[in-house]
């Protein structure tokens, strides 16, 4: 288990086919969400289906704000599986969705985000929600993060 891995996860890997889950973030938690995997900038989680997160109770669909929540947890998540020295923590500074079509009711929902860009203080990340495939996207999304880093030695 790498250290980001060891933080998301409170240090308990507990994998089960589907992730492991991220009891390092309170919210991320509260709603279910595991880690599928992480490297080089790359973030893959997933959401499980819950009747809690529905957002149209007369379809089953999931609301929107359950999608948003995985999109900016994957993608703050791929900011910190980079190979960047000295991230210590990020905040959204500006996130994008676009919403294609509903989750399929009773299927979870997965996330993959690549941050393809930093600069000194800001990471840029794009990200893809789906249920059945990933050619068939829920929501995409473009995101922008303020990394703080370690002080250097002698700043």
């Amino acid at each position: 288990m790498s250290d980001l891995e060891a933080s998301l996860t409170g240090g308990t890997a507990s994998p089960d086919g589907e992730g492991v889950a991220l009891t390092g973030l309170p919210h991320s938690n509260a709603m279910g969400m595991r880690l599928i995997s992480t490297e080089n900038g790359e973030a893959v989680l997933m959401l499980p289906y819950s009747a809690e997160l529905i957002g149209d109770g007369a379809t089953g669909v999931l609301g929107g704000g359950a999608i948003t929540a995985l999109l900016d947890t994957c993608c703050g998540t791929a900011v910190f599986s980079s190979k960047e020295p000295g991230v210590v923590s990020t905040a959204t500074l500006d996130l994008r969705i676009d919403y294609m079509r509903p989750a399929t009711p009773g299927k979870n929902v997965y996330a993959h985000a690549e941050c393809y860009r930093m600069t000194r203080s800001v990471a840029f990340v794009r990200a893809l929600a789906w249920t059945e495939a990933r050619d068939k996207p829920v929501a995409t999304a473009s995101a922008s993060f303020i990394i703080n880093r370690k002080a250097e030695d002698g700043a």
